[in-house]
């Protein structure tokens, strides 16, 4: 028998210590006659249902860093697996002075809406997982199943109609804050990128949506657009003026020129000096 999956995440919801069968036949877990549904088989520690393949690539896709099946497990376990591979690859703490801070390649809010999102509204009949390619630039989240039947492309990016394909896994992950509101993932995704020039994408098929969330680069205000580039190299740690040139086509001297500017801004800063000087960003 599947045992329903009770981790934090259930204290959270109901501040209980059990699910007893009567709350579970109110979820829409459980039929009365005993015998789980399909949304409460999917919420089981365990159970047989495809889950997310999470790959790591390097500098192309033949190059697998990492790579992780997550399945036959319930659908929580796979927001917090996948939101734990995501943190390992594209977020770092920066110490800034006496600080620390967290510093996000790509926006943690726009990834668990991502994943949430496929969970939420895939059609979880057909053999298939969700997919997760990470790349040093990007992750694609590929759920199957297109859109439900009567929903359009334009109303579904809008966030204009609410048609859940899977309403007990929706309504449960929205008492659990892992999506804010029915039919508005797409613009909190996209809100994550406000200040952005890389942009989420959203591609729909007929079997399946894909959704691209960009390594996040910022517009700085009055600065060339040179040194909008060197900035947006420095996201994950400080790095030295040599290590900048080399990512980028510019020169050493160029590089330096480029940070002196970005400093006399306050967009960056220096640590050290001479063959140990490093640069990281400000704010």
């Amino acid at each position: 028998m599947h045992q329903i999956y009770t981790f934090l995440f259930w204290k959270k919801l109901y501040s209980i210590e059990k699910l007893t069968p009567d709350l579970l036949i109110t979820l829409g877990l459980r039929e009365k006659n005993g015998k789980y549904t399909n949304a409460g088989a999917l919420f089981a520690g365990e159970n047989d249902y495809r889950g997310i393949d999470l790959v790591k690539f390097g500098d192309n896709i033949n190059v697998m860093l990492d790579r992780a099946q997550i399945e036959k497990v319930s659908v929580l376990k796979l927001c917090q697996d996948a939101l734990q591979k995501y943190r390992q690859y594209y977020q770092n703490e920066v110490i800034d002075g006496a600080y620390r801070r967290k510093n996000e390649q790509i926006p943690e809010n726009a990834f668990r809406e991502a994943i949430a999102n496929a969970i939420v509204h895939r059609t979880w009949d057909v053999n298939a997982q969700i997919k997760v390619a990470m790349f040093d630039d990007r992750i694609e989240v590929t759920s199957p199943g297109g859109l439900p039947k009567g929903l359009s492309k334009e109303e579904y990016l809008a966030g204009q109609l609410s048609i859940l394909r899977n309403p007990i896994i929706a309504n449960i992950f929205f008492r659990l804050g892992l999506i804010e509101q029915f039919s508005t993932g797409i613009q909190r995704m996209l809100a994550a990128y406000a200040d952005s020039k890389t942009q989420p994408q959203f591609s729909i098929f007929e079997n399946s949506i894909k959704i691209v969330l960009p390594v996040v680069k910022m517009e700085l205000q009055g600065v060339s657009e040179d040194a909008n580039e060197v900035y947006s190299i420095l996201q994950s740690a400080p790095l030295s003026s040599s290590h900048i040139s080399q990512e980028t086509s510019f020169s050493k001297n160029k590089v330096l020129n480029l940070l002196e500017e970005l400093i006399q801004k306050g967009y960056v800063v220096k640590i050290c000096n001479g063959r140990g000087t490093k640069y990281h960003r400000s704010k």
